[in-house]
């Protein structure tokens, strides 16, 4: 079944090329020109992801955004949010605000494509069991939940993708290249802000309360998931 991908935009023309490059490649395209009617459509639909303009009319992006992590309906929609600016902190208070990613406008449709492409790709290692637990987390794959105590905890697809190749590396540390090439599908901290990959993972241990203290930062290398004792 194709995935469907919710434009949000008020720029007419941007929204309709945006659609036309992603149906090409098999997507099914919903559309909304305010934050308002994003919400409203996000909630009804519950597309696969979101192309979320940042500068909207009434409910700005990020409000969006915020709304839809909150919503336990939307919380695991993937989220790609365009822009206009291109400062550093619009890109981090984007990505803190629970988006998957961030383009700057003006951008190469075939990047978007290929970055919506990414978002929506699932872990797709096969040899880890379905279900898998450390401490007291609990991955179930195959239903995409989390469960930290007993308490299913809410993670974003991004998020749930990270942990998972955290637990499969088996103790081995990750580097940022290898994290996003195997969460986000590039090759290389040049496509994405290697930045990214720090969000995350700090978000992630926010969500894993207790258990936080897994995920071990190697300094000057990477992550790494500590099964053991902690």
């Amino acid at each position: 079944m194709a995935a469907t991908v919710l434009v949000v935009d008020d720029e007419k023309d941007l929204v309709e090329l945006v659609k036309y490059h992603l149906e090409k490649e098999g997507l099914k395209c919903l559309e909304a020109r305010d934050g308002e009617t994003a919400l409203q459509v996000a909630k009804e639909r519950t597309p696969d992801l979101v192309v979320l303009d940042l500068m909207l009319p009434g409910v700005d992006g990020l409000e969006v955004c915020r709304k839809l992590r909150k919503d336990p309906k939307t919380s695991s929609i993937a989220i790609i949010m365009l822009t206009a600016k291109a400062e550093e902190v619009d890109r981090i208070v984007g990505l803190e605000m629970g988006a998957d990613d961030y383009m700057v406008k003006p951008f190469s449709p075939r990047e978007l494509v290929a970055r919506v492409k990414a978002v929506l790709r699932r872990g797709q290692g096969q040899d880890m069991p379905t279900i898998k637990r450390v401490g007291t987390i609990e991955v179930d794959e195959g239903k995409h939940q989390v469960t930290v105590e007993g308490t299913v905890v809410e993670l974003t697809v991004k998020e749930f993708d990270l942990l998972c190749a955290l637990m499969r590396a088996n103790g081995r540390v990750l580097n940022r290249d290898q994290i996003l090439e195997t969460v986000w599908g590039y090759s290389n901290a040049v496509d994405i802000e290697s930045r990214t990959v720090d969000v995350h993972i700090r978000r992630l241990r926010e969500k894993l309360g207790n258990e936080y203290t897994r995920i071990v930062t190697v300094k000057g290398v990477g992550y790494r998931f500590e099964a053991g004792s902690v």
